[in-house]
């Protein structure tokens, strides 16, 4: 097994479903027969879990990668001991657990940056908890910036047959537009170009998703296609980039699905989420490009609503792990 990526995997927020995902992520000879996983989490919590699931797992607790044995009977977890089981409420926000999620980060990251682990693969984190804990980071790119440096950080949401990046995320809708700027644009298919050619594509084809209804209808639905969004896929046209549009959004994602591209740059959160989690929910997944290390995430959040119930789905954590271990080959 010593061939295969040694990956990281971020158990998440210990009061959501990530623990749950962990574990059952860990029951695929998929996820084995790809990289050797390293869970890094609570080792009290992620048996917990295990027990819930009724699943054959006996937690090897450590304390350093050295100790890591990679027995699928026997996962190690990277023990970081910052849950209070006896505190924990499954289900709802905690100050605690939000710290505890961005603990297990932070030391996945650590361990990338010195070359322990070839890549990571992150359980879902809750803003609200991030937010009662202090944390000055709204999500995991925007902390994975701080911690590794990068100042080009990006989201690319990914599902067998599409893949799309933001010029915006986690902004307000009323506020997007006046993020909608020609340089806002220009560094989202820089990066997006970037990242493709990491993961293998040689000559990666973009479209650009208008902003406004009908692509603007030549100014009189909005101006931003013709002012900033225009112009900067001609800017990113003179530096060699195969870019198209703006293209209306309500055909650019079919066109995709279709194989006219290998990913649409969107320009707003809801924008890019809807088509990626309508044509395949189960299995997409999240890549942080800009990053000098490699990661990947589930592709949905804490869901409160139905955690500690066994019942949660992980395919897209299972999908998440071997995209890691694929980027990091």
């Amino acid at each position: 097994m010593s061939d295969r990526p040694l990956v990281a995997i971020t158990m998440g927020d210990p009061a959501g479903v990530g623990p749950e995902v962990t574990a059952k992520a860990l029951a695929h000879e998929t996820v084995w027969a790809c990289c050797r996983p390293l869970l890094v989490g609570d080792a009290v919590v992620l048996a917990k879990a295990a027990e819930l699931l009724k699943a054959s797992l006996q937690i090897h607790a450590i304390t350093g990668v050295s100790e890591a044995r990679f027995d699928p009977r026997a996962p190690d977890v990277l023990d970081l001991g910052n849950v209070d089981v006896e505190q924990l409420v499954p289900g709802h926000v905690s100050a605690a657990a939000g710290q505890a999620s961005v603990d297990y980060v932070t030391r996945a990251v650590e361990l990338a940056q010195a070359g322990e682990v070839a890549a990571i693969a992150t359980g879902p984190i809750n803003k609200a908890a991030l937010r009662a804990a202090g944390v000055p980071h709204i999500g995991h790119t925007e902390l994975l910036a701080t911690l590794t440096g990068a100042s080009q950080a990006t989201t690319m949401l990914t599902t067998p047959g599409l893949r799309v990046t933001h010029v915006t995320r986690h902004v307000p809708l009323r506020d997007v537009a006046a993020h909608i700027t020609q340089e806002n644009v220009l560094r989202t298919i820089r990066v997006t170009d970037a990242g493709l050619r990491e993961m293998g594509i040689a000559a990666p084809r973009l479209a650009v998703a208008a902003l406004n209804p009908h692509g603007g209808d030549e100014g009189l639905l909005g101006r931003e296609e013709i002012d900033v969004i225009q112009p900067a896929v001609e800017a990113a046209r003179a530096e060699g980039v195969a870019v198209h549009g703006p293209i209306p959004a309500d055909s650019v994602f079919f066109r995709a699905i279709r194989g006219a591209f290998d990913a649409v740059v969107a320009m707003y959160h809801d924008q890019g989420h809807i088509p990626i989690k309508t044509h395949g929910f189960e299995r997409s997944v999240t890549v942080t490009l800009g990053l000098p290390i490699t990661r990947t995430s589930v592709d949905h959040g804490t869901a409160f609503d139905i955690a500690w119930q066994g019942v949660v789905n992980e395919e897209s954590m299972v999908e998440a792990i071997r995209l890691a271990a694929q980027l990091a080959i």
